[in-house]
C-alpha cells in the first residue's frame, strides 16, 4: 500500500507542477485558467487518493475533500472566466508576424 499511495502522491504533485508550467506558458488568461483548473482538480484528487492510501483510517473525510473539489473547481474557475468575458478581455489570436517566425 505504500508503494501505490507514494505513487498516487507523486502523480498528484507531477500535475501540479504541469499546471504551474501551464500558468507560465499559456498566452492567455482563457488558457491559463483552464490549464489550472484541470490540473489542480487532478492532482488534488491524486493527491487525496494517495493520502487514502497511506492513511486508510482517513478514507471518510478524504473522500468529502474529494468531492467538495470536484465540484467547486469547475464551478469557480468557470465563474471566473465569464468575469473575464464580461469585463471585455478578448482571446489570444495569432499574428502574422508569429506566423512568419514559425516558418522559419
Amino acid at each position: 500500500m505504500r508503494y501505490v499511495g507514494d505513487f498516487f502522491m507523486l502523480l498528484g504533485a507531477a500535475f501540479m507542477l504541469l499546471g504551474a508550467l501551464g500558468l507560465v506558458r499559456m498566452p492567455d488568461v482563457y488558457n491559463r485558467i483552464q490549464a489550472a483548473a484541470k490540473s489542480a482538480t487532478l492532482g488534488a484528487i491524486a493527491l487525496l487518493l494517495g493520502l487514502a492510501f497511506l492513511q486508510p483510517g482517513w478514507w471518510a473525510k478524504l473522500l468529502l475533500i474529494g468531492l467538495f473539489i470536484l465540484f467547486t473547481n469547475p464551478v469557480g474557475s468557470s465563474t471566473i472566466v465569464r468575469a473575464i468575458h464580461l469585463a471585455g478581455v478578448r482571446p489570444w489570436q495569432v499574428t502574422a508576424k508569429e506566423k512568419l517566425e514559425d516558418r522559419s
